[in-house]
């Protein structure tokens, strides 16, 4: 179902999307080496709770997912990149951290996504994933408004993607959301423009490039939710909320400090 939302309800989801970019910046400076996956899993446990807000993740139960997801945030390291399952795992300096992140705050939901490197040994190859999956992101966020449509922004995506040689999946990608965490329409990666949903006003995205640096395959732990390459290479994802406006698009959730 694709929902569009009233301009009240648009004002709770600028206050969801806050309460996501902050959460996920407190993550980041308490992502240091040594820190234990599980550790960060019950520090946004908390932080939703302090804020009165619901978990998007801990009885999410997908068909393609094995039974509720049980954590409260999804860390995705290395050559993992979607559906990071928090386990007993100490992070070490260059490890490539994503964190991704979805609550529901007053009935409505917000969701994001941020990758960087643990500690102080960055590579170049590392940094240039992150890179592009924000570029990417920019793209697309640059061109939404009424009218334009889903795959005029999966083209801006592929196109920066592909420009720098990324092989590119599509089998998972951007989605609308509102009410619940996952909704249509679906935003791939890569796409034809002019064609697929035209956006309206009150629409609410979650765009999120993602990209493995030599395959386009995934492999699925056995956890049944990790996602990893199939080829053990590096791995980066960027996110957004997104509104559509009268006038083009506004970034929900950014930090607000």
């Amino acid at each position: 179902m694709i929902e569009i939302l009233t301009p009240a309800e648009v004002d709770k989801a600028r206050a969801t999307g806050a309460l996501v970019g902050d959460i996920l910046q407190t993550l980041k400076t308490k992502s240091l080496v040594g820190t234990n996956l599980l550790e960060l899993d019950e520090i946004t446990r908390q932080l939703i709770i302090d804020a009165g807000a619901e978990s998007c993740y801990v009885d999410y139960a997908p068909s393609f997912g094995n039974g509720p997801f049980g954590h409260y945030v999804c860390t995705a390291v290395n050559d993992a990149v979607l559906h990071g399952m928090p386990h007993d795992y100490a992070l070490v300096d260059g490890d490539l951290l994503t964190l991704d992140l979805a609550v529901l705050l007053d009935g409505i939901a917000a969701d994001a996504a941020i990758s960087f490197v643990v500690g102080e040994s960055a590579r170049a190859e590392d940094l240039a994933l992150i890179d592009v999956t924000q570029r990417a992101l920019a793209a697309a966020i640059a061109i939404a408004g009424p009218d334009v449509r889903t795959g005029d922004l999966s083209h801006a995506i592929g196109q920066v993607l592909g420009a720098e040689g990324y092989p590119i999946n599509l089998e998972f990608g951007g989605h609308g959301i509102g009410s619940t965490m996952h909704g249509d329409p679906h935003v791939a990666n890569d796409g034809r423009p002019g064609r697929g949903y035209r956006l309206r006003p009150g629409l609410l995205l979650a765009l999120e490039p993602w990209v493995m640096a030599d395959t386009d395959v995934l492999v699925t732990d056995a956890d049944g939710w990790t996602l990893r390459s199939s080829t053990g290479c590096r791995t980066a994802h960027t996110e957004h909320t997104i509104a559509i406006t009268e006038s083009g698009a506004e970034i929900l959730t950014l930090p607000s400090r």
